[in-house]
């Protein structure tokens, strides 16, 4: 993907207290076919086994509100 392709955010979302996050996001280039670009902390996320099923919420939230977003702009852009 070139630096130039058009990055639309689609979801994020913290999945611990350290301020790891989940980002999706939307590239759109015009010499390749759009793509997903899920960004992953780069280390390991360390979560408290008590605050593990909320990490697991807002991990499932953040890639089902990208999912939704997409669908808005795949609607509104016929991607």
């Amino acid at each position: 993907m070139s630096q130039s392709s058009p990055i639309t955010p689609l979801a994020s979302g913290q999945i611990n207290q350290s301020g790891d996050s989940i980002t999706i996001e939307l590239v759109e280039a015009d010499e390749t076919p759009a793509a997903i670009i899920v960004k992953w902390p780069l280390k390991a996320s360390i979560v408290h086994p008590h605050r593990f099923p909320a990490a697991a919420d807002i991990a499932a939230r953040t890639f089902a509100s990208a999912a939704v977003r997409l669908t808005q702009i795949r609607r509104d852009r016929k991607l």
